[in-house]
């Protein structure tokens, strides 16, 4: 597979020098909104949002390969990023849509890929919730979806990260059943948007296990959904699923948490293409910035949040180039 020019260029932006993705998220909209209201007991303003969104960029970038940003409240934090790093922006809403069955997603009525690459993206990401469960009707859906953002991309020539989050209606997804049927749920979902019809360039994908059911790990908690060694054929059936680069997503563990499963996954040999990692960076920085302002939330990220960074950063040396995949010479994307 080759990439144009366009998709070659941003994907290059995002990476480091050996073609790893190792980029920070911050485009949580309304979670984040509930968080630190929740904290400070009022409500949230927008100067607020974009205040904790730029100070977030601000620090942590300099680290980062990458930032992954919202253009709702991310615009003045993608200005205040460090020049080493890429701008990922998120094209869809927050949430999806609750009047119907499937989680159906929207996207922004003010953006198009056009608009967001005028504003500086280097390329474009967004989030589905997605499971092969679901009936056909309602994944036909999300696949038309998804192919036509593909066009969008493919016309405006830039880059094209899918996060496809997985789900089950009624169960609770932190719970003992929901961990059994993910690997299933991600890997299907791996293989379906690997298809070259939805001109996906890079996947953003789930942990394909929950490591709090993995037996044998500092995660576990007690009921036993998986052992060490199944987990790990179960990163690997869940790789082989995928055509295109693929990345891991840190979806709200801790920090402690998400570096085991990093270690894992370098454990098990799968070729795992970088990190967006988000919340397992900032998110215990919430209550500082609600509770005691802007200058001790950026005193809580210099060294909190570097180290948390940084923790990660030091488990993406399994983490293997996206260059091969997309015949790119390792001198030439480096340069």
């Amino acid at each position: 597979m080759k990439l144009t020019p366009g998709k070659l260029a941003g994907l290059q932006r995002v990476s480091d020098k050996r073609g790893v993705i190792a980029a920070a998220a911050m485009d949580q909209r309304g979670s984040l909104q509930k968080a630190l209201a929740k904290e400070k007991g009022s409500d949230i303003s927008d100067a607020m949002m974009e205040e904790f969104k730029s100070l977030v960029t601000e620090v942590l970038t300099p680290h980062a390969s990458a930032i992954l940003l919202d253009p709702e409240w991310g615009l003045p934090a993608a200005k205040r990023r460090a020049r080493n790093a890429g701008l990922l922006l998120a094209y869809e809403k927050t949430g999806y849509d609750k009047t119907g069955p499937g989680r159906l997603p929207d996207l922004l009525d003010h953006w198009s890929v056009k608009r967001l690459k005028e504003a500086g993206a280097d390329c474009l990401k967004i989030l589905l919730y997605y499971t092969p469960y679901d009936p056909k009707n309602v994944n036909d859906k999300k696949h038309a979806w998804v192919e036509r953002i593909g066009d969008e991309c493919r016309a405006n020539d830039i880059p094209f990260f899918l996060e496809f989050v997985g789900y089950e209606e009624g169960a609770d997804e932190k719970g003992l059943e929901y961990a059994k049927k993910k690997p299933h749920i991600v890997t299907e979902s791996m293989r379906e948007f690997s298809k070259e019809r939805y001109g996906v360039d890079v996947l953003k994908v789930e942990i394909p296990v929950n490591m709090k059911f993995v037996e044998g790990t500092q995660s576990f908690a007690g009921q036993k959904a998986y052992n060490k060694k199944e987990a790990i054929e179960l990163f690997h059936k869940a790789a082989s699923a995928a055509s295109k680069p693929f990345i891991y997503l840190s979806a709200g563990v801790s920090n402690a948490e998400f570096s085991e499963t990093l270690e894992l996954a370098g454990e098990s040999g799968v070729k795992f293409n970088g990190v967006l990692c988000g919340r397992a960076t900032w998110k215990d920085g919430i209550p500082v910035y609600a509770k005691q302002g802007p200058a001790a939330f950026r005193r809580w990220l210099e060294n909190e949040g570097v180290a948390n960074i940084s923790n990660v950063n030091a488990k993406l040396k399994t983490a293997t180039s996206w260059f091969p995949i997309y015949e790119v010479e390792p001198v030439m994307a480096g340069a």
